[in-house]
């Protein structure tokens, strides 16, 4: 896609701009006019830099909504309506859509991402660098068998259905995540994985963190109601790859560009959870700078970065603690069979109620090839 090299170095100026927010604190991040926040209001100066592109009709995300959830536009429990989409002056081809994802369409993507795709074997995690990832797979009776990574099976083949969600184990659980070499690293418990182990998922195209590519063998298919969700919403660019990103505040991700692709359509990021910091810059080809950016990010939102700025350079200094939605701050205690779970699984994951409380997850989408 470009002749960039993949561990080129990010420009001084938006590194001084990412280190400076890693450093705020939340109370002056609050107060800083600076950051673009939809949500708190923008300044005259921001306004200025900011043009609608276009608007997302209400019945249009209705319509994506009800399809995702499989119910009928009557039986949808929350009002829709238009959304603006924004492009700022300074960053062509990077538009912003706020609240673009109700507050029910975005608990049914995040159990379908984290119950039923973490649980998929096709789609790999950091965890499986370094260690078997026990997967809970079921019979016919619903009795859980355990298996691992590695391939083995407890039980004959036929006799499995999909795998359980990881949340349907105790925090408490004696399960362990064993090391591939037990000479570097240690058992992992399954407490450990889903509070601050996990910190990622790839889903259809698997990315390859260290050589920063995509492999030449076809890649499992993409989930076909994300992937549907997603091209309604933003029809220029096909799903074929996705990189879910787990955050804890604290955590953070590093300045870089996404340029691994063979594809120049337009990569769309999708927040859910705590509110994040997201710095983007743009260099100039006029002159030596780059036209850098903050904006706060809150649960629903979207990005999708088009045009030039689809090779930007872009990070998250820091994730807000104590920012997410009362709404979606119990996930996943009572999600149901609908939200990507089984009848036998909502006591279960009362143990975990709380867990998504302390989590931002970013749900990053682009197409591989043209």
């Amino acid at each position: 896609m470009s002749a960039s090299e993949p561990h080129q170095k990010p420009p001084e100026q938006i590194r001084t701009v990412y280190k400076k927010y890693q450093k705020s604190s939340p109370s002056s991040l609050a107060a800083d006019t600076e950051i673009l926040d939809f949500e708190r209001g923008l300044s005259h100066d921001q306004l200025a830099k900011l043009k609608e592109v276009r608007r997302m009709p209400g019945d249009v995300l209705l319509t994506a909504c009800c399809d995702f959830g499989d119910m009928q536009s009557e039986d949808f429990p929350a009002s829709v309506v238009d959304v603006p989409v924004f492009e700022h002056d300074d960053l062509p081809g990077l538009h912003f859509a706020p609240s673009l994802l109700c507050p029910e369409t975005q608990r049914l993507l995040l159990s379908r991402l984290l119950h039923r795709d973490l649980a998929d074997e096709q789609h790999k995690t950091n965890i499986h660098l370094h260690h078997h990832v026990l997967y809970l797979a079921m019979n016919a009776n619903t009795r859980p068998v355990s298996r691992s990574n590695s391939g083995q099976r407890l039980e004959n083949e036929a006799a499995f259905r999909r795998n359980e969600s990881f949340f349907n184990y105790s925090p408490s659980s004696s399960k362990l995540f064993l090391p591939i070499n037990a000479d570097i690293h240690k058992p992992i418990t399954m407490s450990q994985f889903l509070r601050r182990k996990l910190r990622w998922l790839t889903l259809g195209g698997q990315y390859n963190w260290t050589t920063k590519e995509y492999p030449s063998e076809a890649p499992p298919p993409f989930p076909k109601d994300i992937a549907t969700l997603v091209h309604s919403l933003f029809p220029d660019m096909k799903p074929e790859a996705a990189i879910v990103n787990l955050y804890t505040p604290g955590d953070t991700l590093s300045v870089h560009r996404d340029i691994s692709e063979e594809s120049r359509q337009g990569l769309v990021s999708i927040s859910l959870g705590c509110d994040g910091i997201f710095v983007i810059g743009l260099e100039d080809d006029r002159e030596p700078s780059t036209n850098c950016l903050t904006v706060r990010l809150r649960s629903g939102d979207a990005v999708y970065m088009n045009g030039a700025a689809r090779l930007a350079w872009h990070g998250v200094p820091q994730v807000i603690a104590n920012t997410c939605p009362a709404w979606l701050s119990d996930w996943p205690a009572s999600t149901a069979p609908a939200d990507g779970g089984d009848s036998s699984s909502s006591t279960d994951r009362e143990a975990w109620r709380g867990w998504m409380s302390t989590k931002r997850v970013n749900l990053n989408i682009r197409q591989m090839k043209d």
